[in-house]
């Protein structure tokens, strides 16, 4: 392993990660969970706190961030670094500053304390995302001690409402601010470089290279409004519940992006498998079936997806109503759209229109090109065992509103967590952590990615 600056260190140009960074990405993601920036959707958030205390910061290094709100409250931080090659395109990193939330109840610890206990920070954010907003401001400040420049300019940006619709967040800055991210062509946030251990000494890192798309959907049925007691065949609750179990129960065909395709091919090559997804006689669930814990990489982006989640009608039990929602939470493929919005018209049937309550777009970005190779490589430098391989995300994230403005995203906050540490479970789910250890790691594979793209 390559060697890292000595605990109490001078940091230099080539290795700036001192023990004041070490420290520091400790100590801010536990500030910043400390900072409740809870979502709860329908504008109900404040980020602002966190926003000012990400600024504070990146202005001692500094840098001059610009504080931005659509909406009173609802506050992002946009600052950006000054290269060495000023005509080299600049380089977008992001990260929110809200979080789902948190039932106090069913967690072990408070929260939102920020706990340090047994080399682990406890609290919501620990993973989603308040780590990587950590690793950014440790990276930046270690970078000013040292004098270090990266080769191109770097966007630092910080938003809100990420865990909602992002309209005051990433969506507020790229349709109103598109000023701050001229020359920016690619990004790096969240949702990738994390171990994902699939077997006896064999440490999986997915970086992702892709999102299924949004596709939220409001459903709505009209009926004849009358008693309870009286036969009525134009009842919406029926016509309603009928669309939404079809939708429930509709198997969607398998649909493989390139993105998919690599990475299934690339896991089941660690299994020393020999697999080609694009023939005839590919069997996708005897594969998935082999890859182990592996295959939740994948399985849930083989095909486009539609959930019902909410369902709402009527006033009094024995009055029908006149109609009925519901809300379906769909995601679509990479090129998968105009598969779905036919789907979906055959499955609503003739009686139950349907509207977007939220879209954004699908996400794909290149595995063989010179960005994917710096990510993959700065991660293999600091776990020479690392088994590097690309992944669609099921969800979205605020790449979706940076790509508008041409910028092509990366989930890349890298973390080295320890065999039975379930990072999947611990998004938007309880006693949220993170260990000490992987945030040393993170700095230091961010420090030497951003320094090499």
């Amino acid at each position: 392993m390559p060697a890292v600056t000595p605990h109490g260190a001078t940091p230099t140009p080539h290795d700036p990660v001192d023990r004041i960074a070490l420290d520091e990405v400790v100590a801010f993601t536990s500030d910043l969970i400390r900072i409740d920036t809870t979502n709860r959707g329908g504008g109900d958030c404040r980020e602002r706190p966190a926003a000012e205390y990400a600024a504070e910061r990146l202005a001692a290094a500094g840098l001059e961030p610009v504080l931005l709100e659509r909406t009173p409250g609802r506050t992002n931080v946009v600052a950006r670094i000054e290269g060495t090659e000023p005509s080299a395109d600049a380089l977008l990193v992001h990260g929110h500053l809200d979080v789902v939330p948190a039932e106090a109840a069913d967690w072990s610890t408070d929260p939102f304390s920020g706990e340090v206990r047994d080399g682990v920070v406890w609290g919501r954010g620990a993973v989603d995302m308040k780590n990587m907003d950590a690793m950014v401001l440790a990276v930046v400040r270690a970078w000013a001690r040292a004098g270090v420049k990266p080769r191109r300019d770097i966007v630092i940006a910080y938003t809100a409402d990420e865990e909602d619709s992002a309209v005051d967040g990433s969506g507020y800055l790229a349709d109103h601010h598109p000023h701050l991210f001229e020359g920016c062509t690619e990004g790096l946030s969240e949702s990738g470089a994390f171990t994902l251990h699939t077997g006896p000494g064999r440490a999986v890192y997915p970086i992702a290279a892709g999102e299924r798309g949004t596709a939220w959907l409001k459903l709505t049925a009209h009926g004849t409004t009358g008693h309870g007691s009286k036969p009525n065949r134009a009842n919406a609750v029926t016509r309603l519940s009928a669309a939404v179990a079809r939708i429930g129960a509709y198997e969607w065909p398998v649909r493989l992006t390139d993105t998919v395709t690599a990475c299934i091919t690339e896991l089941a090559a660690l299994q020393g498998m020999v697999v080609d997804p694009r023939s005839r006689d590919f069997d996708l669930d005897t594969v998935l079936t082999k890859l182990g814990p592996a295959a939740a990489l994948a399985e849930a982006t083989v095909r486009n997806s539609a959930n019902p989640t909410m369902l709402s009608a009527g006033y009094k039990l024995n009055v029908i109503p006149g109609h009925a929602t519901a809300y379906v939470d769909g995601r679509t493929l990479p090129g998968g759209e105009a598969e779905f919005l036919a789907t979906l018209d055959e499955l609503t049937g003739p009686d139950v229109t349907w509207e977007f309550h939220h879209r954004e777009v699908a996400l794909e970005a290149p595995v063989d090109g010179r960005t994917y190779e710096v990510l993959r490589r700065s991660v293999e430098r600091f776990d020479p065992e690392a088994h590097v391989v690309p992944f669609c995300m099921a969800g979205g994230t605020d790449a979706k509103q940076f790509s508008r403005l041409g910028i092509t995203g990366y989930g890349f906050s890298p973390l080295k967590l320890p065999p039975g540490y379930d990072y999947w479970s611990l998004f938007h789910g309880v006693d949220e952590r993170v260990p000490v250890d992987a945030l040393h790691f993170g700095v230091r594979v961010l420090d030497h990615a951003l320094r090499a793209l």
